[in-house]
């Protein structure tokens, strides 16, 4: 017997379906994310009500486009535009013919950031309408870095800059005293003396730019470092006038200028190089925070994009992300890159969150001894810092408790996104416009995320009514 095929048949024409649903199963992540668009109650999207001017897409239509897409690792205007001619499930967001251009989709997301922010809300919102999110509990925060649009070849440090200035001044004298002396050499063929002393001119300004706006930076980082140096000479002296020996070299006051390897980047300014991966390797990148819930849904509450390069100033602002009608915080894991008191006791004040945040390096590996039943340490004395008094909680059965869900969440989250969806470089230039990259991108993970804890039906939910206030 003869082996028997499929026909492919290319040559007879198809009569495509009346309903476009018909080509997508009935459990496809696309349906959610159209009926989750179409049921959020959504005011922030800029819309020209006049009616002037040519026809404009729905914006419900656009948001479930780019959060489908974003869902399933497409993040170029141009890709998503492509998508619309030969994705089915896309075809189907738009309607089956429409085809949003690339300048149309990239212009969408630009000019509607609170939009946008609005809809990451609203989603969260609806997580609570269908009961995967509860009202009140923790949250876990972690950072990561994401790639920026811009090579860390295009950055300079603070002293190369200086260094540059000074040869850039030598070499505009040399050239200026060249064009004033008739018989000087001639340069080689193709080069023009005056179109060489400017081109030296506006690099030198651009240099001298470049080490103004490290100055800038530095002011804020400066006064930071000044309150830490007062409040930790302060703590030694106290010390030492209760007869104790403080133990270390006593802190030195932060420098008036900045340090010599800051960095300035010409592609993309607010871009910084910061340590990526295991901290092995450099990048030109952005820092983007996360607020994950701990009570099981694994939902991002909370998000936004900071140029530092650490964590230690982001706990109180990654708190702070978290809309109080998405979440009443009860507690808040952190590890120990964003410890310090100051930061603990911001979140704390005014009967705030606990706080749960490592103090030291944890490592990942669970020892034989760690597996072992425990009893609580004694509790530090009345004059313990608070640093000790979050040692001591941490080590608390309750501590350990509540310190474990961190890497049980965010740390997952962030592989899903980096992994999963492959989001690892943002497209845009600034950190207002990353901003919003990762604003769709955290409400992308979090309309996945529910369709999966939704067992991918939204049927029989009313629509969400807009919260006050």
């Amino acid at each position: 017997m003869a082996a028997k095929f499929v026909n492919v048949d290319r040559d007879t024409p198809m009569i495509f379906p009346p309903d476009l649903r018909e080509w997508l199963p009935e459990e496809s992540m696309v349906h959610f994310i159209v009926d989750a668009a179409e049921m959020l109650d959504l005011k922030c999207f800029e819309v020209n009500e006049r009616g002037s001017g040519s026809e404009q897409y729905p914006p419900k239509m656009m948001l479930a486009l780019l959060i489908y897409c974003y869902a399933t690792g497409r993040f170029s205007s141009r890709e998503i535009e492509h998508a619309t001619h030969h994705d089915v499930a896309v075809r189907y967001i738009c309607g089956g013919n429409l085809h949003p251009d690339h300048d149309t989709i990239c212009a969408f997301r630009l000019k509607n950031r609170d939009g946008l922010k609005e809809a990451f809300t609203k989603v969260l919102m609806l997580a609570r309408e269908l009961g995967h999110l509860k009202k009140i509990g923790g949250i876990s925060v972690d950072g990561t870095k994401i790639k920026a649009n811009a090579s860390k070849h295009s950055a300079v440090s603070y002293k190369r800059a200086g260094e540059m200035i000074e040869q850039l001044e030598l070499e505009i004298e040399v050239l200026l005293k060249k064009a004033e002396d008739a018989d000087s050499a001639p340069l080689d063929d193709g080069l023009i003396l005056p179109d060489e002393i400017k081109r030296r001119k506006d690099r030198k300004a651009a240099l001298e730019r470049a080490r103004s706006i490290i100055e800038e930076r530095y002011a804020d980082v400066k006064q930071e470092e000044q309150r830490q140096f007062e409040a930790k000479k302060a703590e030694r002296e106290e010390q030492r006038k209760n007869g104790k020996k403080p133990r270390g070299k006593d802190p030195q006051p932060p420098s008036e200028t900045p340090p010599d390897n800051q960095q300035f980047n010409f592609t993309d300014e607010e871009s910084r190089i910061m340590k990526a991966g295991s901290g092995q390797h450099f990048e030109q990148a952005y820092n983007a925070q996360a607020a994950v819930d701990t009570e099981g849904s694994m939902l991002i509450v909370g998000q936004y994009v900071t140029d530092h390069a650490n964590d230690k100033l982001e706990l109180a602002p990654c708190v702070a992300s978290v809309d109080p009608a998405v979440r009443e915080i009860s507690t808040v894991c952190a590890d120990t890159g964003y410890f310090s008191e100051n930061a603990v006791a911001k979140v704390e004040e005014n009967n705030g969150p606990t706080v749960y945040c490592a103090v030291e390096k944890q490592s990942h590996h669970r020892t034989v001894d760690d597996l072992l039943k425990k009893v609580d340490p004694m509790p530090p004395g009345d004059n313990a810092t608070v640093k000790e008094n979050m040692a001591y909680r941490l080590k608390t059965k309750e501590g350990r408790a509540v310190y474990k869900k961190r890497k049980e969440t965010v740390e997952p989250v962030f592989g899903i996104v980096k992994a999963a969806l492959g989001f690892r470089e943002f497209l845009l230039r600034g950190r207002e416009k990353v901003a919003i990259e990762w604003t769709l991108m955290t409400l992308a993970y979090n309309v996945k995320r529910l369709h999966k804890l939704c067992g991918g039906s939204l049927a029989g939910l009313a629509r969400i009514q807009p919260q006050n206030g």
